[in-house]
């Protein structure tokens, strides 16, 4: 039986590396506010990602960079107050750990006070090891996240696939070992061959979780508006949109247009 169907108790670090020794698939979506964590966790889903890409579907930036701690903990705790079982993961925004452990430290506690969150995510491997000890060292869950890294999108000037050479490769797979090896619980590769995430998977003991790199790592994650469909430019090969709903939506809101309109709505029955 799985884990997820024995219980509907809250889903924990503990629980991940469970669903990872008996096989089981780690299901993770992102959410940004109240509305959408509610369904996304009455729906099933394992762990939920404020994710920093807040930045691009809830603000319209070009990239994640100019999302801020303060507006990640807005998001993180519209978020928190929805969940009854997922775990939830609150990114470390740009400029928030990267070359100052102490300002990677305090970043976190604020993600943990402020919005409750369950854990923080932070892009990076050996570049970040001394933000991601002195985090893990306050008692902080940490996940990590190689591969493209988009908040070094400018140091790589491209959302191409990563570590498809060898020397990158090597140092993908070293960098996993060193996240697992600091205490890290569970690390997110973007955008890498199928074969070495599958590599990565199988050479470290704590949950690997793909976005465009395969199935054979332990679990997968999307953007929550990507998936949906109502965010459409955005069409990279491991996308699989399961809605349309931005058609839904416009169509939805150009017959209420057109009720109001034509004098339709309110009727009768829907006044007072």
């Amino acid at each position: 039986m799985s884990i997820h169907k024995e219980s509907a108790k809250r889903v924990t670090t503990h629980v991940l590396s469970e669903m990872k020794l008996k096989g089981e698939k780690i299901s993770m979506l992102t959410s940004y506010d109240y509305s959408m964590a509610l369904i996304v966790d009455r729906a099933g889903v394992d762990v939920i990602l404020v994710g920093d890409s807040a930045s691009n579907v809830m603000a319209g930036h070009e990239t994640t960079l100019p999302i801020t701690l303060d507006q990640m903990i807005y998001h993180g705790a519209s978020v928190v107050k929805a969940v009854q079982r997922a775990l939830v993961v609150v990114d470390l925004p740009f400029g928030t750990y990267q070359g100052n452990s102490k300002e990677a430290l305090n970043s976190s506690i604020r993600i943990m006070k402020e919005a409750s969150a369950d854990a923080v995510k932070l892009e990076g491997g050996r570049e970040v090891l001394e933000s991601v000890n002195r985090i893990l060292s306050a008692g902080i869950p940490v996940m990590g996240h190689l591969g493209l890294t988009p908040q070094s999108i400018h140091k790589f000037g491209t959302y191409a696939v990563r570590a498809k050479e060898d020397e990158e490769a090597e140092k993908l797979v070293e960098d996993a070992k060193l996240l697992e090896e600091a205490g890290c619980f569970a690390i997110v590769l973007e955008k890498i061959p199928a074969t070495l995430a599958a590599k990565v998977a199988q050479s470290v003991a704590i949950p690997i979780i793909g976005i465009g790199a395969g199935g054979g790592v332990d679990g997968q994650v999307l953007v929550i508006h990507d998936m949906l469909g109502i965010t459409q430019e955005f069409s990279p090969r491991f996308l699989r949109r399961y809605h349309n709903l931005f058609a839904e939506i416009q169509g939805a809101v150009e017959t209420y247009i057109g009720d109001v309109k034509s004098r339709d709505f309110p009727n009768e029955r829907e006044q007072y």
